[in-house]
């Protein structure tokens, strides 16, 4: 039987996690798994016909297993190099037309994200462009942005509609998406996040109405006629955009469809939904700046992972998320770029970084929010975010000794 690919001679693998865990909260953040070099003996990992690993070990072993390497489709000589989990992308927001270069002008003369917002900009003023443009052009700019992340480093991603709020245009992009899921060589989680801003001429509980009861339904309609691959449901709630009721009540009729509960919160203001994610069972909830001590203890208890979002509070000059309290209070947290036309940032290594340098995070809890618990984060870290046999051989190999 000919395999997909050898990747021999590595002076370390860091599989994150050896044991099958699913994600790692608190304490276990700061522990992963990596095999190191024996002398002259390196390491090697083996990938199967369908692209998932199939056996990880030192080089002598390996060669006694499977013998010369000409049962192998592509040899990857990987000496002095370390290889690594894909990376994976928490949170996005890349389908959208336009550019919002003249906010950043306003914010660097002293307007807030509600400012902007409140005036016409922000989500609004990109909702106006994304409504315009065409399927083949929100396409081409997705799938360029795609590569790029793929380049960074990004094998999984997750990618929200949210730039449309009427059922046509929100449908338009998660077509898009699914389009992007044959076009790229990315995994992909989409996320329907029709409740991202009110639309103009709509109060907040008109805005509510129309998406439980005109957007969900067009949308399961469009999910069981297999247009559309929907994964999650998000909202935005926030002071002035979806109170916590009305957030609640949108959640729940995403998660009568089916989806996963994966939505925004705690960024601007203190509300409360922290509590209302944990009571929901929230798979995952973004942001946190304005997250209260009750929050954190809501979401570590009912298992929410926390997905933060540094280059948010960099670009917008909001205090940080308190991590090290998350951390410390038992919570699995993960890593996401919250690329949009905000946040332009694709590199999900920069986002660990800035995790390191301003969060105060140290680089094994960025390595794991950045590939197991972001995988968490998805409802994939069966199959995605640590190097173990079995799972996919989403692989990253790096220059470095270590």
């Amino acid at each position: 039987m000919t395999r997909r690919l050898l990747v021999h001679s590595a002076r370390q693998i860091v599989t994150v996690s050896n044991n099958g865990e699913q994600m790692l909260a608190g304490e276990r953040m700061k522990h992963v798994t990596i095999l190191n070099q024996d002398g002259d003996n390196g390491l090697s990992l083996v990938v199967d016909s369908n692209g998932d690993i199939e056996a990880i070990g030192y080089d002598e072993s390996i060669k006694g297993c499977y013998g010369d390497q000409q049962q192998f489709d592509q040899v990857i000589d990987a000496s002095g190099k370390v290889v690594l989990p894909g990376l994976v992308d928490a949170h996005t927001h890349p389908v959208w037309a336009g550019d919002r270069v003249h906010e950043f002008a306003m914010k660097l003369g002293g307007a807030t994200y509600m400012d902007i917002h409140q005036s016409g900009g922000g989500i609004g003023f990109t909702v106006e462009q994304t409504r315009q443009a065409s399927e083949d052009e929100l396409g081409q700019s997705l799938t360029s942005r795609l590569w790029s992340m793929l380049r960074a480093g990004t094998t999984l991603v997750e990618c929200k509609s949210g730039y449309g709020l009427n059922t046509e245009t929100e449908l338009k992009m998660l077509r898009v998406i699914d389009k992007a899921r044959k076009d790229v060589s990315i995994d992909i989680s989409s996320t329907y996040c029709g409740a991202h801003s009110v639309p103009k001429g709509m109060t907040s509980d008109e805005a509510t109405d129309k998406i439980i009861n005109q957007q969900i339904p067009q949308l399961k309609q469009a999910m069981d006629r297999g247009e559309v691959t929907v994964d999650n449901i998000d909202v935005f709630c926030e002071k002035g955009v979806f109170s916590v009721d009305q957030t609640r009540q949108i959640l729940k009729a995403g998660v009568d469809l089916g989806l996963a509960i994966n939505f925004h919160g705690e960024e601007l203001n203190y509300l409360g939904s922290a509590e209302m994610g944990g009571d929901l069972g929230a798979r995952a909830m973004s942001h946190l700046e304005e997250i209260s001590d009750a929050g954190i203890h809501a979401l570590a208890k009912a298992g929410t992972v926390g997905v933060i979002l540094p280059t948010t509070a960099y670009i917008l000059r909001l205090k940080p998320p308190p991590v090290r309290k998350m951390i410390d209070s038992n919570m699995a947290v993960a890593l996401g770029t919250d690329f949009n036309p905000n946040a332009f940032c694709l590199s999900m290594p920069l986002v660990m970084h800035l995790a390191c340098v301003n969060l105060q995070m140290t680089l094994t809890e960025s390595l794991v929010a950045a590939t197991l618990n972001a995988a968490a984060s998805l409802g994939l870290s069966k199959t995605h975010g640590s190097l173990e046999v079995g799972k996919k051989a989403d692989l990253i190999i790096i220059n470095a000794p270590r």
